[in-house]
């Protein structure tokens, strides 16, 4: 019998409240929080398991401040090999920023960490299946349907077992299509993915033993006709090498010759070598209805910047997070308008950035050469500061929550719409995930009419770096972030703005 003959309704159905597709970084890391949260979803991928390449390689400072929130963050860095800064040029004469000290205080976790995609898939896959997640692998989606319009509605999806070829559905109160630049969930939304393909083929390769770059740090090479960047994947020369083909075709031979031609790099054993072209694209709507893109499902871009798996690990946390919020009656359904709204002007700031980096230094033109020959050594030269590595590590990301001409006093601190900075044990409190009051320096302060699952008031002390404001209540949102700056009264708070803010936010208080 085929697909075509079989009726849905005879199919056996599985009822849960969140279908997540695709079990990349993205769509695992959606899984565990929801399942942190007690939100029951099922996870299904069409592969037989974690992948085994390396394909994206860097965990930046935001999404280590995300691991460290689930607990997770030791168990990354047993593994994951650091690179605190990025050299230009050879070995003996090599110099850049370096990414750790200009962080300073900023984040606990300066720097990148190496800890490729395999790692995150393994960590994430065997955190969420030893907790009772529903991981089900080599399924494949087959059709998706929107009907939570109509009443008693669901979204109803169905799926083929790869290993059985059977179907089965998947009714679930809202779907993350998290299933990667090829998303069957965006081309079954008929969502266009609007942008571009770079015209220059860039090749990478996995090497061992590789000599004659830094120790523990990025290296932007230019050469005569290569150039190219080292990320260090691990002690003994273990390292991946990207670099702009001088053709729109290159073998290996040809590839890794020109680096000892060009640099006089030698290397043992190759992993893996690959060609590709760099896209530049963002989905035009990051939800429809009761679905949602997240990860590459939604935006792409190059990977020379390692934000990629970044950018889609926090678009995840934001929206398991918002989704169980909802689910729980913390916050009106309304406010799942915020995911889109919050995270597709990161990913088109990205892409745009990203796209406009590229057209000066990633082509093979005579203005590009000159570029990479006399500007990028500047870069040497330069402190990137503590804002350049905030964008760098993705804690420097600001949503806004009200008008910028004219905000209410609840959103005109500074801090509201960035994640809270590191003060005492702050971030540790926010482990339970979920939303809190807070104070810093302010003492014991009457707790406002809240409803429980809003923690506190907590005092952590005096910011030493001045961040957060002694006469101030900070409403943290369970994603970390500063959803309100409420002036106190003495030791009271300011209840017009406190319900200004709740009102704004759409919480459920009643």
């Amino acid at each position: 019998m085929s697909i075509a003959e079989i009726r849905v309704d005879d199919l056996p159905v599985v009822d849960t409240e969140v279908l997540v597709v695709g079990a990349g970084p993205t769509g695992l890391m959606a899984g565990l929080v929801l399942s942190r949260r007690g939100v029951p979803a099922v996870v299904i991928d069409r592969k037989a398991g974690p992948t085994r390449e390396s394909k994206a390689l860097a965990v930046q400072s935001r999404s280590m401040e995300i691991y460290d929130q689930l607990g997770l963050a030791d168990a990354v860095l047993d593994v994951a090999y650091p690179a605190m800064s990025m050299k230009i040029g050879n070995p003996t004469s090599a110099d850049g920023p370096g990414v750790a000290e200009a962080i300073g205080s900023a984040t606990r976790f300066p720097g990148m960490q190496i800890f490729e995609q395999s790692l995150n898939e393994t960590l994430l896959t065997e955190t969420l299946s030893g907790e009772g997640g529903d991981i089900r692998w080599r399924h494949r989606l087959v059709d998706l349907v929107d009907k939570t319009r109509e009443p008693g509605g669901r979204v109803e999806a169905i799926l083929e077992s790869e290993d059985e070829g059977t179907l089965q559905r998947i009714r679930a109160r809202w779907c993350i299509g998290a299933d990667g630049a090829s998303s069957t969930v965006r081309r079954l939304l008929n969502l266009p993915f609007e942008g571009s393909t770079d015209d220059a083929t860039f090749w990478v390769a996995d090497v061992r033993d590789l000599k004659g770059v830094p120790e523990g740090a990025m290296n932007l090479r230019v050469g005569k006709s290569l150039f190219g960047v080292v990320f260090p994947m691990g002690p003994g020369g273990h390292a991946r090498l990207a670099a702009l083909a001088p053709t729109d075709e290159i073998t290996q031979d040809e590839a890794l010759g020109s680096l000892y031609d060009e640099f006089g790099l030698t290397y043992g054993a190759v992993d893996w070598f690959s060609c590709y072209r760099v896209h530049h694209r963002v989905a035009t709507k990051f939800r429809v209805g009761s679905i949602f893109l997240a990860g590459d499902a939604g935006h792409v871009h190059s990977p020379f910047g390692a934000q990629g798996m970044n950018t889609g690990l926090q678009d995840a946390h934001n929206l398991a997070l918002l989704l169980a919020d909802v689910e729980q009656g913390r916050v009106k359904a309304g406010a799942l308008d915020r995911y889109e709204r919050e995270r597709r002007p990161i990913a088109t700031k990205l892409v745009n950035v990203t796209d406009r980096l590229f057209g000066f230094v990633g082509r093979r033109t005579r203005p590009a050469q000159l570029v990479r020959k006399c500007v990028l050594p500047l870069i040497s030269k330069a402190n990137i500061g503590s804002f350049g590595s905030g964008l760098l590590g993705q804690y420097r990301v600001h949503y806004r929550f009200a008008d910028d001409k004219n905000p209410p006093i609840w959103a005109q601190d500074p801090a509201v719409g960035r994640r809270v900075p590191p003060v005492a044990d702050n971030q540790h409190a926010l482990r339970p995930m979920n939303w809190q009051l807070h104070t810093y320096g302010a003492g014991t302060v009457a707790r406002p009419d809240m409803p429980n699952w809003v923690a506190g008031p907590t005092d952590f002390g005096v910011d030493p770096q001045g961040r957060l404001r002694s006469d101030r209540l900070y409403l943290i949102r369970p994603d970390q972030f500063v959803a309100a700056s409420i002036p106190l009264q003495g030791k009271t708070v300011d209840d017009a703005q406190l319900h200004a803010a709740i009102t704004a936010h759409l919480l459920e208080i009643s």
